[in-house]
């Protein structure tokens, strides 16, 4: 299935070459978008859990055993990879994990007595798979351009993800989901397919959504995108030679100071940014009560924030590093989950009281909803820029032949204590029974992160 043509690191692939791997991100995406964040995560909160909280942790909980597994599969797998050679077919093996594990998200339905089981083994199955995918695709990079720009195909990456999680949200909130009240979706029309509110089917059918989109979008990245050349290495023993690598990677980035810290920095700070993502809709849902309009409203409009950010960020990366664009992008996230731990139902930072909102006042009626809602557009256009600058400063930082093996480490870093925060969250939100427990956690992290990168010297 892959493309037999290849290309060596100092070579620039062709832009439909280039515009392949674009794709990638924009494949992905939906998955993050309609089902870890905006829809499916609120829809079980507040449609299969018994309460916002307890469903919170569950999520927590599920969050942290893929984060565990990542934190196993990632880095064998990338060196594997590297040994291998072509990165496609473990791309394919990957998305047909995705595919099957968003389909069955369709049968989580309330009142069936194995739904909570099954959303919560799905979803994580699934976040295996799509991350899984991205350490070999984020190893292509150096195959494509020459460092100089890296910054701006990684940020163009994240950029076209956001794009395609907008496109999602707006064809699923538009045509698809309609609120269980008003049995209407955003658009005033009735659920395309005879899908019932009542039972959220609107909710459910991201699932499916989701492995269709990734389906359709990803075929180009196997099409004109050129793979890494093959090393003739059989499998077998790119195995042996993989699992004894991974060893020698955390080694050697141990000894080089600067990939050594930035990996440890990476290890907390993206730590923070999954389980803020992760619980972002559902916080929403809990402390406000939204559904899935205020919800889906909420998510394009920070879609399209992290859009305009993704693309602005790689382009500061290419001009000033991407460590003062990792560092900023840090700060400001602490400052906005400083601010989200201030609200409540009834005030805005801590004690300054609000009047609730009037019947007429539409949709985001009260001040702490407002603010929420700008503290979420801030998230998106920072969030892209923190994570595109950290895979091109990777790149930049290791031999193009090894990618892989790094980009596993990568995501080792970025996923050995992922169970961490979700978990922190999930353990603080049922000792303390309050959903605020979530921000309070993560500005700890953010910190951490912070100062652990702040000592990396060669950017």
């Amino acid at each position: 299935m892959s493309n037999t043509n290849s290309l060596t690191p100092s070579q620039t692939a062709s832009r439909p070459a280039i515009l392949g791997w674009l794709l990638f991100d924009w494949a992905c995406q939906p998955f993050f978008t309609l089902v870890t964040t905006f829809v499916f995560a609120p829809y079980f909160a507040s449609g299969l859990a018994s309460d916002p909280v307890s469903g919170q942790s569950l999520w927590g909980y599920a969050t942290a055993a893929a984060g565990l597994v990542l934190a196993v599969l990632s880095p064998v797998l990338g060196s594997i990879a590297d040994a291998t050679g072509p990165k496609k077919p473990w791309i394919a093996s990957c998305g047909l994990v995705l595919v099957i594990a968003c389909s069955v998200l369709w049968y989580a339905a309330p009142g069936q007595p194995s739904a909570i089981a099954i959303a919560l083994v799905a979803f994580a199955f699934g976040t295996v798979a799509v991350e899984v995918a991205a350490v070999f695709n984020n190893a292509m990079i150096p195959h494509l351009v020459p460092p100089e720009r890296y910054g701006r195909l990684s940020g163009t990456g994240w950029a076209m993800g956001y794009l395609g999680g907008l496109v999602s949200l707006v064809i699923v909130l538009g045509f698809l989901a309609a609120d269980p009240v008003s049995m209407k979706t955003v658009f005033g029309l009735d659920p395309l397919f005879g899908l019932d509110p009542s039972t959220r089917e609107g909710d459910r059918i991201t699932g499916p959504f989701s492995a269709l989109w990734f389906l359709v979008f990803v075929l180009p990245l196997f099409l004109v995108t050129p793979d890494v050349p093959r090393s003739g290495m059989s499998l077998k023993n790119a195995a042996q030679k993989g699992l004894s690598q991974v060893k020698n990677t955390i080694a050697d980035a141990r000894r080089h100071r600067s990939v050594g810290r930035f990996l440890l920095a990476n290890m907390v700070y993206q730590d923070a940014l999954v389980a803020l993502f992760a619980f972002g809709g559902i916080y929403g849902a809990g402390v406000f009560g939204w559904q899935a309009i205020e919800l889906g409203l909420f998510g394009i409009m920070l879609t399209i924030t992290g859009t305009i950010g993704a693309l602005i960020g790689g382009r500061l990366d290419d001009r000033i590093g991407a460590k003062p664009v990792i560092l900023g992008s840090i700060v400001i996230l602490a400052f906005v989950c400083l601010g989200v731990l201030s609200l409540g139902r009834d005030h805005i930072f801590f004690v300054v009281p609000t009047a609730p909102p009037a019947p007429d006042d539409g949709l985001y009626g009260s001040a702490p909803e407002k603010v929420f809602v700008l503290l979420g557009l801030v998230i998106g256009s920072v969030a892209g820029p923190l994570q595109a600058s950290s895979r091109s400063l990777l790149a930049r930082l290791v031999p193009a032949q090894e990618a892989g093996r790094y980009f596993g480490l990568l995501a080792l870093s970025g996923k050995v204590t992922s169970f961490l925060a979700p978990l922190a969250v999930a353990v603080a939100t049922t000792i303390f029974q309050t959903q605020a427990a979530g921000p309070a956690v993560l500005i700890l992290f953010l910190l951490v992160g912070f100062w652990l990168l702040s000592g990396v010297k060669r950017v």
